[in-house]
């Protein structure tokens, strides 16, 4: 197996036996597989590729599947990638992502890498299995400002990349910053998720302007943020209680859901949300951002294994970080595809970690 080697399609499709949804399971291979993280879109905008890190090689590479023969198409054959960092283009000509201490940029025609930005430090993300330590970056809806965190000699560090003219800047130091996204309406403004007991950030591009936009109350479990497009509007994961949501200019507050979401993220229209759930597990649900008293409908079930045993009891991290065994790649994560008839995601039901694709039906593609 090496770069530039096609496989043939291993497409299996099938029927959610409670929802009778359209499934079709992209990846079998015996090893692990995700698509991008849930905030990252795992298709560019025209939907020629699927985009997904596979294991199947012994150590994670990036992969493609070409969405008009099936064939899955390996990108990359190096030994240093993070394979939570890769971001597709919107344009779909190139996926960027972090190796080593570097910031890549392949072309998806000629498979050429190509360095962005190399950064000086001892790693590139903080060690772990959550938040910033998973190393997932954020590119500006015109693909143009790519947000990567790294570590520098004895503190974090966020820089900004302008991917046009291969150049960075570093706009915020010694503050823990992950699962970093910028407003889809607003490439100068990026949320970051703070420390764990203090999460919800947003800065500038410039590094101007740096603030907390919601204050987490006492016992407040917030995580899995997520832009609400269209409205400027940042959601969040009340954990286990639902989903609220913070304006980003004005700091107004208002219910989004009140189900157990616990990843979640929002279709590029601004009008339907989807989430998976955990303790207990109601399947993936789809729902309406913009009216909290319409009820979710389940779109199927994951079957993940959704290991990490601290979501069962309350906030664990009232005092800081704790040593936490959850494995990604267990989650589902879902994400919408660019035209809002799938919804992919990551379960591992069979023993490994596949790629799915579940058909949202027609009559709740327009929520």
């Amino acid at each position: 197996m090496a770069k530039g080697d096609r496989f043939p399609s291993e497409s299996i499709t099938f029927q959610d036996e409670h929802t009778g949804a359209h499934l079709r399971q992209i990846t079998s291979h015996p090893s692990i597989h995700h698509h991008p993280f849930l905030f990252v879109p795992a298709y560019d905008d025209g939907m020629k590729r699927l985009i997904f890190a596979s294991s199947r090689t012994g150590s994670p590479q990036l992969f493609a599947e070409d969405r008009a023969t099936g064939d899955l198409i390996q990108l990359t054959d190096r030994p240093d990638l993070n394979d939570w960092s890769i971001y597709p283009t919107h344009q779909g000509d190139a996926v960027l992502f972090t190796a080593g201490m570097s910031a890549w940029k392949i072309d998806l025609e000629t498979l050429e890498e190509q360095v962005l930005s190399n950064f000086a430090g001892p790693r590139m993300q903080e060690e772990g299995m959550v938040a910033a330590a998973m190393g997932t970056t954020g590119l500006s809806w015109d693909d143009r400002w790519w947000a990567v965190g790294y570590h520098a000699e004895d503190h974090p560090a966020l820089a900004i990349v302008d991917v046009k003219n291969r150049s960075f800047e570093t706009i915020l130091r010694g503050v823990s910053a992950g699962h970093l996204q910028f407003c889809p309406d607003d490439s100068n403004l990026l949320f970051y998720a703070g420390p764990l007991n203090d999460r919800v950030w947003v800065i500038n591009r410039d590094g101007s302007n740096n603030h907390r936009l919601y204050q987490r109350k006492p016992r407040e479990w917030i995580t899995h943020e997520t832009w609400i497009h269209g409205t400027r509007e940042l959601a969040f994961v009340d954990w286990p209680h639902g989903i609220r949501c913070v304006h980003a200019d004005t700091g107004a507050e208002r219910l989004v859901a009140s189900f157990n979401a616990w990843h979640t993220v929002c279709h590029h229209t601004g009008t339907m949300m989807v989430a998976d759930t955990n303790h207990p597990d109601i399947g993936l649900q789809l729902f309406d951002p913009g009216n909290p008293d319409r009820p979710a409908i389940t779109l199927c079930y994951p079957e993940a294994s959704n290991m990490g045993e601290h979501w069962k009891g309350p906030f664990p991290y009232e005092k800081g970080p704790i040593p936490v065994y959850a494995p990604q790649h267990t989650h589902p994560h879902p994400s919408f595809s660019p035209d809002g008839c799938y919804v992919v995601f990551t379960s591992d039901r069979t023993g490994y970690a596949q790629i799915y694709e579940v058909e949202i039906p027609a009559d709740l593609k327009e929520m």
